[in-house]
């Protein structure tokens, strides 16, 4: 298999829900006036806590410093694992689960955190740039690892870093077993044609920007965990749009523009944490995922600024559920 190093020197950020308003000029002009921006990769997720926005160097610039906006201080580099022209079966599991074993593990066994960006269209592990060596020596034996230059994907080894080009020898640290929530949404994986973007430019405003949220401030917590979250991913990413919504927000689309798989399934949401995860554990995303391959069931996951979230199948929920509370419920191992 194929493995690309993509030319985008990539920061994760978050704007605060009440900063919001400070930051509508950008967003819009990244959006939606592509010709006035050079930035070739943008994501924006909308959780109950945040905004949660990665974007290249170039967009990176169009976000004005302030108190409402959080950066976190790594430059990240986005890995995508490429299909060699191979179709998947209709049988198989996508997502992050056809990853798990070969890139998510081995880079949690080397302490690689790594922050998940599923699309539509294909998964990005960012890792920051610092332990790209690291990364390299890990992966190597599995993948052929190629680096894009101006456009072109030349091969990449460790002979290509003069240092730092051993794996990580530390013993591996039993990862925090973080609790989840389930919530009752069910999700939808879209895309959409970039030509067809202005004709929802008003709706996608309305959605990203003034949609209210639910309610957050009203009964217990434990009442809370059975309700609906707020949650809406728009990435822009080489000219390919991906969508992440629950269906309430679906139905406020037109049927006939976005689009999805034939077999039109819907998904649940898993989200990872109960406080925010940071970003220098390693293994939250593995822990996640690699039960899931064991059991070859699809998922996406995206990472966001506080917690993590996995979108499986609607139908693989209660076995999703089982499983991951018998995780929970197991004795840690060395």
């Amino acid at each position: 298999m194929d493995l690309h190093i993509l030319d985008h020197r990539l920061r994760v950020t978050s704007i605060s829900k009440n900063g919001l308003i400070s930051y509508t000029h950008p967003l819009i002009k990244l959006i939606f006036l592509r010709n006035r921006t050079r930035c070739k990769f943008f994501s924006l997720t909308e959780t109950p806590e945040n905004y949660t926005v990665v974007l290249d160097e170039e967009g990176f610039k169009e976000l004005p410093p302030s108190e409402h906006l959080q950066v976190e201080s790594s430059i990240w580099l986005s890995l995508n694992v490429a299909s060699n022209g191979n179709a998947s079966s209709s049988s198989q599991a996508v997502g992050v689960t056809k990853i798990a074993k070969s890139v998510i593990a081995p880079l949690a066994q080397q302490h690689v955190s790594v922050f998940m960006l599923s699309t539509y269209q294909t998964d990005f592990i960012l890792v920051r740039e610092k332990d790209l060596s690291v990364v390299i020596s890990t992966l190597e034996e599995e993948f052929n690892i190629f680096r894009e230059v101006g456009g072109e994907y030349l091969p990449v080894g460790c002979q290509d870093f003069t240092n730092d080009l051993q794996k990580n020898g530390k013993e591996a640290i039993q990862p925090t077993v973080h609790p989840v929530l389930i919530p009752q949404n069910q999700f939808c994986v879209m895309s959409l044609d970039p030509e067809t973007l202005p004709s929802i430019a008003t709706l996608l405003i309305d959605v990203l920007f003034y949609s209210n949220s639910p309610k957050e401030d009203s009964g217990s917590s434990a009442d809370q965990d059975l309700d609906c979250i707020k949650f809406f991913s728009f990435s822009l990413i080489e000219g390919y749009i991906s969508l992440v919504m629950d269906t309430e927000a679906q139905r406020r689309f037109p049927a006939d523009l976005l689009f999805t798989s034939s077999s039109g399934e819907l998904w649940r949401m898993v989200r990872i944490g109960g406080q925010p995860l940071g970003f220098d554990e390693c293994g939250i995303v593995a822990q996640i995922s690699q039960p899931l391959a064991d059991g070859d069931i699809s998922a996406y996951y995206i990472s966001t600024f506080s917690f993590d979230h996995a979108l499986v199948p609607e139908e693989d929920i209660v076995s999703v559920t089982d499983m991951l509370h018998n995780q929970r419920k197991e004795p840690a191992t060395t």
